[in-house]
């Protein structure tokens, strides 16, 4: 397998990354306890263990709290921030007085949520910031200064996007002199709008598509590594109950079982395998906050599909064979 694209920006990044957002309780205003913290101190020592030190955070998860309990770990145990690569998001804002849920690019905005970040955190600095959802009032200069300016100022070693098509990318690339290294988007055997656009090129079965064509071409090209986030569909193909859910997906999630069987080991593992089979190296983001989960998943680093197999979970998943 190839090596990640990251790599060259962050060479020790292990393929699967570990997403905090199960952290620091519920989406709701109580405060952290002890439970929340062990829990939190379990998560990051099983990834850690099994070869999993890439983290992903957003500010907005359980409303910063996700952060403020990992910065407690942290705090407590600081030699474990020199083991780790830790990513954050930034710029989705919730309704408040000012206004309803939106997107804020804007320079005043992205530096006090990396300050809040960082506080949180309890960490100097981001190995990554990503800018989370696509702002469309984004003034490209305005935003160009601000990201030169916290690299400047250390608190943010390189950046990333999320939920950005190639168009985007290219847009705001043209006016930064740092590269963009990372692209989160949704990726699973459920979503699989990523294939189906490049599959259905000239079909009028690929019209109606809400993935941009090239994107996955444009990353590659330009070294932009694709992380994928809900790799696991929510568990819909790996031990979730699929009783009534559509004939296709019961035969996907029969698929993947038996693959795990085949190949010794476990249906998140087949899950994950299949999304890092793609040439792209995708970085696939695990949700799980259970350490046993997080293990069986650390797993598909070991699982390389063959061809055919990778090919007849795709055929599955679609429902219908391909054109």
């Amino acid at each position: 397998m190839n090596a990640l694209a990251i790599h060259q920006h962050l060479p020790t990044a292990s393929q699967i990354i570990c997403g905090c957002m199960g952290l620091g309780g519920g989406w709701d205003q109580q405060p952290i306890n002890k439970t929340h913290y062990h829990q939190a101190q379990q998560f990051i020592e099983t990834a850690l263990a099994t070869g999993i030190n890439y983290f992903d955070h957003a500010d907005i998860y359980t409303f910063g709290k996700a952060e403020q309990v990992f910065g407690q770990v942290l705090a407590k145990q600081p030699s474990l921030r020199d083991q780790m690569i830790v990513q954050s998001k930034c710029a989705i804002r919730f309704d408040d007085d000012s206004g309803p849920k939106r997107y804020d690019f804007s320079k005043k905005w992205v530096t006090q949520s990396v300050d809040g970040i960082l506080s949180r955190l309890g960490i100097e600095y981001l190995d990554v910031l990503q800018l989370h959802r696509p702002d469309p009032l984004m003034e490209l200069a305005e935003l160009a200064e601000c990201l030169t300016s916290l690299q400047t100022s250390g608190k943010v070693k390189h950046f990333g996007v999320s939920n950005m098509n190639h168009h985007q990318i290219a847009y705001l690339q043209s006016a930064l002199d740092r590269p963009i290294i990372a692209n989160q988007i949704e990726i699973s055997l459920q979503q699989l709008g990523w294939l189906d656009h490049g599959v259905l090129a000239g079909n009028p079965a690929g019209e109606h598509g809400n993935f941009c064509a090239g994107t996955m071409e444009y990353s590659q090209l330009n070294g932009v590594q694709i992380q994928s986030w809900g790799s696991l569909a929510q568990g819909l193909f790996s031990g979730r109950d699929v009783s009534n859910q559509a004939e296709y997906i019961k035969q996907t999630a029969k698929l993947v079982a038996n693959l795990a069987e085949q190949y010794n080991t476990n249906a998140d593992a087949i899950a994950l395998a299949w999304i890092m089979r793609h040439p792209a190296n995708i970085q696939p983001i695990i949700g799980t906050a259970n350490p046993e989960r997080i293990k069986r998943c650390a797993e598909a680093s070991k699982v390389k599909l063959s061809r055919e197999d990778w090919y007849q979970l795709y055929v599955s998943a679609r429902g219908e064979e391909l054109p």
